[in-house]
């Protein structure tokens, strides 16, 4: 009654909460076996009523409920049993047992959420530490749980059970070190364990560490278990669990059985495993759309809020940020640890923090921090007017759009050169949303502008004083000089130049008289319209080209961009040897727009995922300039003008 999540979620799954006596229609909902839920069973014998049981679902959040307290991204939702009493059977047993699970598209889905769940280390609850190596491969491992957990006595299990469990492993791997992981509940001093130090020897080690489960399934050369969830997980990474329990994933044909669970004798998959119990038995929940959501959604939202914990955990001290931007930053990076901000290097490098700076403030004195930029769905308004980012890059090689060095973008395109076919679809249907909500990186709109008929050739202005025109330009680095080599390039084109919404702001440099070299000049213009009408398009390092590549324009570059040298421009430009790879656009957008930026929802003031961000930008749930902003946009843009005069 005291969590309006669960409440939601148990609405959008066709129940009504009250407190009450159960009339006839009702049932009487039941949490798990907690302290209480005796009254539940009590009541609903009393009156006729039947039960449904309610607990958390398997990928449940960053940390234990009891120790942050944070709310489960799902339920599991049961009509019959609790999942984890072997007593009878549940719905989820019924589903496992039953189901047929021979839908190509379901187990396809299946496997590619498998592969997600490995690559973003999603598992129930995901506050690990990344820094924190597993022990060196070729251990044992064997998984303690919380003293009187629910699932441990509805197994019959108790500390002998675990004793026995222990013995066996040493046992029946002579000479191999064994590994005991405990609950993060007992590592946190929350509950005790089965586990004691006086099991320890010179042979079992404790590992109380918040360490990466799938870095632990990796090294380990097996997995004893009693009905820790972690032994379901452990079949995901390849495992064949040792089960001293009877836990619901136990008799499937996927673990090894100490104690059988007669009734369960169908054989499955792994893929058949996952669906049933991670896509077809939860209710997940969209905490952005306040909905209920698919798997893929649930692991995206998780994903997103490890992401932004594992880099956030230990706070940042930020340089350069200027007095607008750190609200926002704030709001992004200061969840877990409220950021500091120190303009000195030398103040910054003793904060003992993680050390972020702007990138186009980095200088030699900054080779050290991570570089941080605007993402590339960025708002709907300029950055130059003061309308905060809904996404940000942090690189901890480079910058994106500086060719001179690697940049972690760079990285993760190469990564991209072979995509799972879950990757490859996403990509898909995100270049597929961005076309058809015609998004770009501002979202500013604009005039529709008639153009001549005839082949057509788009030039974008850009800003010249900036930093990616400074780092990666070359010798084209005027939009006059840009105008002029598309025009003698394409004598006969119709040439259409559009300026930067900035410079034609008046914020920031770059005018120029485009007249007697391009056709149409395009100002005010809306450049997703503009590039549903051109065939091809010339520029220096605009992020334009990037969105002209989703719209299956040719795109030609002076410069050295991020997305020059991979087989998918026409490159003029001096673009570094080391992008020699040909990237597929899905591999190249999956990079760019999946794997690079962080996203913020500024509506729930949670991490994202970009297809929640893509949302927001279409339906203008984002945040706009407000009067303030305006006027210290345009003050800026005088102060901007009167420095240009002064050099």
């Amino acid at each position: 009654m005291t969590q309006k999540r669960l409440r939601r979620i148990l609405a959008l799954s066709g129940y009504k909460v009250s407190v009450e006596r159960p009339r006839e229609g009702d049932a009487v909902g039941v949490w798990g076996d907690s302290p209480t839920a005796h009254r539940g069973h009590a009541a609903a014998k009393k009156h006729g009523a039947p039960i449904v049981y309610i607990e958390d679902a398997f990928w449940r959040s960053l940390h234990p409920g009891r120790a942050k307290g944070e709310p489960p991204l799902g339920l599991m939702i049961d009509s019959k049993a609790l999942h984890f009493d072997p007593t009878k059977p549940s719905d989820l047993e019924t589903l496992l047992a039953t189901h047929p699970l021979d839908d190509t598209a379901l187990l396809n889905r299946a496997r590619g959420l498998m592969e997600r769940s490995r690559e973003a280390g999603l598992t129930k609850y995901t506050g690990y530490d990344p820094d924190i190596a597993a022990p060196e491969p070729g251990f044992v491992l064997v998984i303690d749980q919380t003293y009187d957990d629910a699932s441990v006595r509805a197994s019959g299990a108790d500390r002998n059970r675990f004793l026995e469990m222990l013995f066996l492993a040493q046992d029946e791997h002579p000479g191999a070190p064994i590994v005991i992981k405990t609950h993060p509940e007992t590592a946190q001093g929350l509950r005790e364990g089965y586990f004691r130090e006086e099991d320890r020897s010179h042979r079992v080690k404790f590992c109380s560490d918040a360490v990466n489960p799938w870095a632990l399934f990796d090294n380990a050369r097996a997995v004893y278990t009693v009905s820790s969830q972690m032994g379901f997980e452990a079949i995901f990474a390849g495992h064949k669990p040792r089960v001293f329990g009877q836990p619901f994933y136990a008799g499937w044909g996927l673990t090894t059985d100490e104690f059988p669970v007669q009734r369960r004798q169908r054989t499955l998959t792994r893929a058949q495993l996952f669906a049933a119990s991670m896509m077809l038995y939860p209710k997940w929940y969209d905490p952005y759309r306040n909905t209920l959501a698919t798997p893929e959604q649930a692991a995206e939202m998780l994903a997103a809020q490890t992401r932004a914990w594992q880099a956030d955990r230990n706070g940042w001290v930020a340089s350069h940020m200027r007095l607008w931007k750190r609200g926002p930053l704030q709001d992004v990076f200061g969840q877990h640890k409220r950021m500091i901000f120190a303009h000195d290097p030398a103040e910054a490098r003793g904060a003992n923090r993680p050390w972020m700076v702007w990138a186009g403030k980095a200088d030699v004195g900054h080779v050290d921090a991570i570089k941080v930029e605007d993402g590339f769905l960025r708002s709907r308004g300029l950055g130059a007017e003061l309308v905060p980012p809904v996404s940000l890059v942090t690189d901890d090689l480079g910058i994106y759009y500086d060719p001179s060095k690697p940049s972690r973008l760079e990285e993760y395109i190469k990564q991209r050169k072979v995509l799972r076919p879950d990757q490859e679809l996403r990509a898909q249907a995100l270049i597929t949303q961005v076309n058809r909500l015609k998004l770009s990186k501002y979202n500013l709109g604009g005039a529709q502008v008639p153009l001549p008929e005839g082949h057509r050739v788009l030039v974008v202005g850009q800003v010249e004083d900036d930093a990616s025109i400074k780092a990666g330009a070359g010798e084209v680095c005027t939009n006059a000089a840009l105008l002029t080599k598309a025009r003698s390039a394409n004598p006969d084109a119709v040439l259409i130049y559009k300026p930067h919404p900035d410079v034609e702001s008046g914020l920031r440099d770059g005018a120029f008289d485009a007249r007697g070299i391009a056709d149409v000049i395009a100002t005010q213009s809306d450049i997703t319209a503009l590039l549903e009408q051109v065939q091809e398009l010339w520029t220096m390092t605009s992020l334009t080209g990037f969105e002209a590549l989703l719209r299956g324009v040719k795109v030609t570059t002076t410069g050295a961009p991020f997305y020059a040298g991979w087989g998918l421009t026409r490159d003029l430009g001096d673009v570094p040897p080391r992008r020699r790879d040909d990237i597929s656009l899905e591999g190249l957008v999956h990079a760019t727009l999946i794997d690079y930026p962080r996203y913020f929802d500024p509506k729930t003031k949670l991490p994202c995922s970009v297809e929640v961000v893509v949302d927001r930008l279409a339906h203008g749930d984002v945040p706009r300039p407000g009067r303030l902003n305006r006027l210290i946009s345009k003050g800026q843009g005088v102060l901007a003008s009167y420095a240009h005069l002064w050099r």
